[in-house]
């Protein structure tokens, strides 16, 4: 086997790479080092902005294979036959952190999807949470800005935290899922992950169907208690990275069966609450889990910041067979990860190789750019439509239409017989056991006693009480005994 050699960018060979080229012994370093200039000036530049949110997290590849017939919902072509396989790519990740934050913290998870479909990437965006704390996408900056750390400070501060959530009383829910014990997973195996957002599927008769994705994990729930994953943040900060790239390198391959729960488009506006208010959830009773499929993940990436930093998701990135709803969650983000991708990775990101279609080549008139890698053959026009043989449109629809009325403005989402910010919060409590109830309460606490501010905290305790009146009572009495102290 041939030695290797080291090169510059450029390809020329490096004949010193220990020393700098200097005007005579111990004389200073000379501007024709191209060698050195190039190595210092490109360390200078290895590190791109991080995500907003979301920015630190893990990845592998995978497939996703349909185990059940789901036709008569989606014509989308990777769900159109029982046993066909789809390559995937999957990041996992904390939310509030920054890229060198700990692994096992109390945080929703994000359980972002890419399936490299026939007809191009088909990429789902979602939680390890069914729920939100927020329906409206102008919220967002607020919210996240409220969870990160605070300009004066430099650090997270619970008066942030809980003022938001005291302004915010659909949080209710969510906040009740994060402080229970499903609010740090013991690893990134052993958690479910969710669509979250409500979608819409069209089968080929054009029928259209409203969809949420409840990924389960075939390894079963783990997860930590705070005293638990203080101690494993202590031994490991990557904990969850280890515990993946561990896994996956023993051959014990996570998987996760996908099950839908399935809404006729019609029964939509006369549903007893808001359907695409991502704070709520759809009882199983009116809509059961049907089983779809199983996503494998069985291969590592080769370089973490190549594949897993620079993999970019986009919730508006539909196949044939599905689509956007009305959620006005779901309907800001169609914007908002594109557009981050734009600024963090440049407008031709989706050239990089984890992030390029794999049985289809991308083909259109967009050109030039920043690091662009392909633009079109080479007797190409560069504009549509024209004389010659550059790609066309399709008559093909993606998803049924949405239907729109009224005047425009800011409205209120549409009203709902049942649209109230807190009885599902209040029928979570109701599930839990006595320990779980215990937990719960302690974890809230915990973070609510810190607040200064006696009106901050009032508020917060309105919404458990309004949640459930027990829910209430003990957290008001938690805090009140920890603020005595």
């Amino acid at each position: 086997m041939s030695k290797r050699v080291l090169t510059t960018e450029s390809g020329a060979p490096v004949a010193d790479n220990q020393n700098s080229a200097t005007a005579g012994v111990g004389g200073p370093i000379l501007l024709q080092d191209q060698h050195l200039l190039e190595k210092l000036a490109r360390f200078n530049r290895e590190r791109i902005p991080e995500r907003v949110v979301h920015a630190r997290g893990s990845g592998a590849y995978g497939y996703f294979e349909v185990t059940d017939d789901v036709t008569g919902f989606t014509k989308a072509d990777f769900l159109s036959a029982v046993g066909k396989r789809t390559e995937t790519f999957i990041r996992f990740s904390t939310v509030a952190d920054s890229l060198g934050g700990a692994d096992a913290v109390r945080d929703p998870r994000g359980f972002a999807l890419k399936f490299y479909t026939e007809d191009g990437n088909y990429d789902l965006v979602g939680n390890n949470t069914p729920v939100f704390f927020i329906k409206d996408p102008i919220k967002f900056p607020d919210f996240i800005h409220s969870q990160k750390r605070d300009p004066f400070t430099g650090k997270q501060e619970p008066d942030n935290v809980w003022d938001f959530w005291a302004h915010a009383p659909e949080a209710t829910h969510q906040i009740t899922w994060l402080m229970g014990d499903r609010g740090i997973p013991a690893s990134y195996r052993h958690m479910n992950g969710y669509g979250s957002h409500t979608y819409q599927w069209t089968n080929a008769a054009g029928e259209a169907f409203f969809v949420k994705y409840h990924f389960k994990t075939n390894q079963g729930i783990r997860s930590l208690s705070s005293d638990q994953a203080a101690e494993l943040v202590g031994k490991d900060a990557n904990s969850h990275q280890t515990d993946l790239l561990q896994a996956i390198e023993r051959g014990v391959n996570p998987s996760w069966t996908l099950y839908v729960q399935v809404m006729p488009a019609s029964e939509a506006a006369d549903y007893r609450f808001n359907p695409f208010d991502l704070t709520k959830v759809w009882p199983h009773a009116d809509y059961p889990l049907q089983r779809v499929g199983r996503l494998v993940l069985d291969r590592n990436p080769d370089n973490v910041f190549a594949e897993v930093e620079q993999a970019a998701f986009s919730p508006n990135n539909f196949v044939p067979g599905i689509g956007p709803s009305p959620d006005k969650m779901l309907q800001g983000r169609l914007f908002a990860y594109a557009d981050a991708h734009r600024y963090r990775l440049g407008v031709n990101h989706t050239q990089l190789a984890v992030n390029a279609p794999k049985a289809t080549v991308a083909d259109n008139y967009g050109r030039d750019g920043l690091m662009a890698t392909r633009n079109g053959r080479r007797t190409d026009k560069n504009y549509e439509p024209n004389s010659y043989a550059g790609p066309a449109q399709t008559e093909a629809a993606l998803s049924a239409p949405l239907a729109v009325t009224g005047w425009t403005g800011t409205h209120a989402a549409p009203s709902h017989v049942k649209d109230d910010d807190f009885f599902q919060a209040g029928e979570l409590y109701r599930l839990m056991s006595d320990d779980e109830k215990s937990r719960l309460v302690a974890n809230i606490a915990g973070g609510l006693s810190q607040v200064s501010r006696d009106d901050v905290i009032e508020k917060n305790l309105a919404h458990f009480h309004a949640a459930d009146a027990e829910y209430g009572k003990r957290v008001e009495e938690a805090v009140h005994a920890l603020r005595e102290d």
